[in-house]
């Protein structure tokens, strides 16, 4: 057996998930272009198959323009349920081969098998090992990524898709990554990649020409790990707990020239029943909440909106909406909107003299959130809400199995 890695660090990235669940549950789509719309009247695609990629079709394009390319593009309505099913299947096969797992998103995860080397091999015959578990336990394509730190181990898992197996060698991190660039890899997003090409940084190579403190009086301890991915030596651990959220929140896109405002209002609505039911869940409130409208000429319609005292009620919180449209809104067309409550902290039910209480709506609560749970998501819901066509969840690209980020 060679000599044991010092850090061995493997990303698994299910291919094109969703479509693949698709093909998988129906047959007759293997081979074939499918796009996954948020319902069957979704107008945006979640994702596609491989199949559609050769004609161009992108996550997040218009369905009707990923038509025009592939007039026989066939759509399926997401299920986010079995999505979350078969992943929740892998994550526990992974599992099985390391304890050091971290669910990265719903259908990536990183796995720490430094520890693991004596019991199963090395990191490539572990990665291996990986491979054939998915491909017994649910018969769908993925990529791995196998290096000394996540990051690297991330960017080697998108060099050969789909079913891809790429090694960087941990010695030779440094060397491979030299004439990448440096948004390529994760977490280097836009206003990142600007402040260091405004510094003449734009390969990870660059970065040795750039002191460690330059990056960390700006980004703090952010800059600090920038500066060591771009050198194939990212620090970050792989995480096996879920932390407590910064946000609980939820977006919509709405149908194509969304103007009339009782639809906007009653979407809005829809999401604070939601984000309230995600409060509850975790036995946690919130005071400040964020509101906006994404408007057809790309710009936000935003503010953050206080509340007198945290809630979980989603009255509460549809009353700062109504407020915000009637301030803020005025007569855009809206693609999407969005409510998010910020720093969400654990339900505090000591009340002193002065705080009102309503017994009667935390009551009332707790029984739609009992009936909702035993009957499915929204089968007791506001009278306003009735009889409303809305689509079905959406996967949240941070979903965890047990944690905060379930969906959008």
């Amino acid at each position: 057996m060679s000599k044991p890695w010092s850090r061995a660090i493997i990303l698994v990235d299910m291919n094109a998930f969703f479509a693949s669940i698709e093909q998988l549950d129906f047959p007759e789509l293997s081979g074939k272009p499918i796009a996954v719309t948020n319902g069957s009247k979704g107008t945006c695609i979640i994702t596609c198959s491989y199949e559609a990629r050769s004609f161009g079709i992108k996550t997040g394009m218009r369905l009707y323009h990923a038509k025009t390319l592939c007039p026989h593009l066939i759509q399926r309505p997401s299920r986010p349920q079995r999505y979350a099913q078969i992943s929740n299947v892998i994550m526990q096969a992974l599992y099985n081969i390391t304890p050091d797992l971290e669910v990265f998103s719903v259908d990536e995860a990183f796995l720490d098998v430094t520890h693991c080397q004596r019991l199963h091999g090395s990191p490539i015959e572990i990665g291996q090992m990986v491979k054939k578990k998915i491909l017994e336990t649910i018969n769908i394509p993925c990529s791995i990524g196998i290096s000394g730190d996540k990051t690297t181990a991330k960017y080697a898992a998108k060099l050969q898709k789909p079913n891809g197996f790429t090694v960087i060698y941990p010695w030779e991190a440094k060397q491979r990554l030299r004439n990448v660039l440096v948004t390529d890899l994760c977490g280097i997003a836009e206003g990142i990649g600007s402040f260091l090409a405004q510094r003449g940084i734009h390969f990870c190579g660059d970065m040795e020409k750039l002191p460690i403190g330059v990056l960390a009086k700006r980004f703090g301890n952010l800059g600090r790990r920038i500066w060591y991915m771009c050198q194939g030596l990212d620090p970050e651990p792989v995480t096996t707990t879920v932390n407590q959220p910064k946000s609980i929140g939820h977006g919509k896109v709405l149908p194509p020239k969304s103007k009339d405002k009782k639809l906007i209002v009653t979407y809005l609505q829809y999401m604070c029943e939601k984000v309230a039911a995600r409060l509850r869940r975790h036995n946690m409130e919130a005071q400040t909440f964020f509101i906006g409208l994404y408007t057809q000429n790309k710009q936000w319609i935003a503010d953050k909106i206080k509340l007198a005292i945290p809630s979980n009620d989603g009255r509460d919180i549809f009353k700062l909406c109504k407020y915000f449209v009637r301030k803020y809104w005025i007569g855009e067309i809206v693609r999407q909107i969005q409510v998010t409550a910020l720093h969400p902290k654990p339900l505090q039910l000591q009340l002193d003299l002065f705080t009102e209480f309503d017994g009667r709506r935390y009551t009332l609560n707790k029984v739609v959130d009992m009936i909702n749970n035993k009957y499915g998501e929204f089968s007791m819901m506001p009278a306003s809400l009735m009889n409303q066509s809305f689509s079905p969840n959406v996967i949240a690209p941070s979903w965890q199995p047990t944690g905060h980020r379930q969906s959008i």
